[in-house]
């Protein structure tokens, strides 16, 4: 053969050879490739992790939250438990001062005092007592009828023009214990 002849009609091993040659230009390009693919793989995975943990970080710092509101909610709801665990027992011993009430004005009317210091003392200590424990009296004669505070029994014309619309009379005293009514006064009320 001639050498036009091996030209154009390559012998197998030259066809390797070129074959091999034209593999390792084109893989070096297909490398690049693969490696520039692969980067931006690993960007777009760590930019996918950073959205996650960012996501994770707001999800825990929202539990966090939730949990610790629910903590501070659950001491102060025992807190106001605790205060007012005595209402039963205070509400029972109410009508008792109002019958001490009644008495101590009874006696004060009368010329011969049939109250004695003794029963003075005794209606003295229950009502210091009853003050440590949080339980206040509530004021209502002269004071603007509020039906949040006041049960209106009866309405009477007002004696005085000033005490339209007030409290003219009280028939049971109100009280509250710590702040919390436990009782409202019942009251007449000027028109």
């Amino acid at each position: 053969m001639t050498e036009k002849d091996n030209a154009a009609n390559p012998q197998p091993e030259e066809l390797i050879d070129q074959t091999e040659q034209t593999t390792t230009e084109d893989g070096g390009d297909a490398q690049n490739g693969q490696e520039d693919m692969q980067v931006s793989e690993n960007q777009d995975d760590s930019t996918e992790l950073r959205q996650q943990l960012e996501e994770l970080k707001d999800k825990y710092m929202r539990m966090y939250a939730e949990f610790d509101n629910y903590k501070r909610r659950a001491v102060r709801e025992k807190l106001d438990w605790m205060k007012s665990a005595a209402q039963d027992t205070v509400s029972a011993l109410l009508p008792v001062l109002d019958d001490f009430d009644r008495a101590k004005k009874f006696a004060e009317g009368q010329q011969e005092s049939g109250w004695s210091d003794g029963v003075e003392l005794v209606y003295q200590k229950i009502y210091s007592v009853l003050r440590q424990k949080g339980v206040e009296p509530m004021e209502s004669n002269g004071e603007p009828f509020d039906p949040e505070l006041h049960e209106a029994i009866t309405e009477i014309p007002a004696p005085t023009e000033d005490l339209k619309g007030k409290v003219v009379d009280t028939l049971e005293k109100g009280y509250r214990l710590n702040d919390k009514i436990i009782r409202h006064a019942k009251v007449v009320v000027g028109k």
